[in-house]
């Protein structure tokens, strides 16, 4: 019997809250821990079952995708689309492509091209790390000196950190807005509010129900379209009027979206991965 399979290395509310809406719904579905899963060699699960995979190394969960698929499982999301948001920089390239609306950004490789980024931009600029999340290691660069200094500390942390992701800082007001797409279609998002520049709810910043207008529906189609997958959280800021894709993420945790919205976040994404099982 086809089985949904929600792969997880650390359990979480959301992988919770999918395994109780799939039981919800009728759908076979078992929770397994692969922390110490070898995979490769014997084939994991039958081709008819699907897997939600759902670790939480973003590195860890594109590896699976890739063992699977190769044993043509059908993975939610697939690898294409969680290489294409685990990166910053190809989300970047990849919406810029499809001429979808984002804030301004410029990549270096030196400490001294970073710098002639950000002057080029303008301060303050937001220096990113290409792969990450949770806001972690994001920095604000209001001058030229906080720039050098933080240009020096990223060139000790490793060859990934010496790709230097420069972004034009937004003037968001106190909120930006997450939002939900589900097999295409946008279900729902909030509005992240916090005095501090950086809103993540996993940083303090509260959330409220952000009512999707066809302004923003409309946006939230033109980045599906651009990336694909059955289930996207996309970061929207708005400035004069005009909003602007910050970050599109292929795993995002939702826990604290589903009491402002009403939606039943969960039971739409393990109803759009059993609908993609062969």
């Amino acid at each position: 019997m086809a089985t949904l399979r929600i792969l997880f290395t650390r359990l979480r509310t959301e992988e919770k809250l999918l395994k109780e809406a799939a039981e919800r719904l009728g759908i076979p579905c078992e929770l397994q821990l692969v922390s110490d899963t070898v995979f490769g060699g014997e084939p994991f699960c039958s081709q008819e079952d699907v897997v939600l995979a759902r670790c939480v190394s973003h590195n860890q969960n594109e590896a699976v995708a890739q063992m699977l698929e190769t044993q043509g499982i059908r993975v939610v999301n697939s690898s294409r689309v969680m290489g294409i948001c685990g990166n910053k920089l190809t989300t970047s390239c990849v919406l810029e492509q499809a001429g979808v609306p984002q804030p301004k950004f410029l990549v270096a490789f030196t400490q001294e091209g970073a710098l002639d980024a950000v002057e080029r931009l303008g301060y303050p600029a937001v220096c990113k790390p290409v792969s990450g999340s949770w806001g972690r290691l994001l920095a604000k660069l209001n001058d030229r000196e906080s720039a050098e200094a933080i240009f020096e500390h990223k060139s000790m942390l490793g060859a990934i950190h010496n790709t230097f992701y420069i972004q034009e800082y937004v003037d968001k007001g106190s909120f930006d807005v997450r939002a939900f797409v589900v097999d295409g279609e946008p279900l729902c998002a909030i509005a992240r509010t916090s005095e501090h520049w950086i809103t993540n709810t996993a940083r303090g910043g509260s959330a409220s129900n952000m009512p999707l207008d066809d302004e923003v529906s409309a946006i939230l189609r033109s980045v599906h379209a651009a990336i694909g997958g059955e289930f996207l959280a996309i970061d929207l800021f708005k400035r004069d009027g005009q909003w602007l894709v910050n970050e599109v993420n292929d795993g995002g945790e939702f826990r604290n979206s589903i009491a402002p919205t009403g939606k039943d976040i969960p039971g739409a994404v393990v109803e759009a991965a059993w609908n993609k099982r062969r």
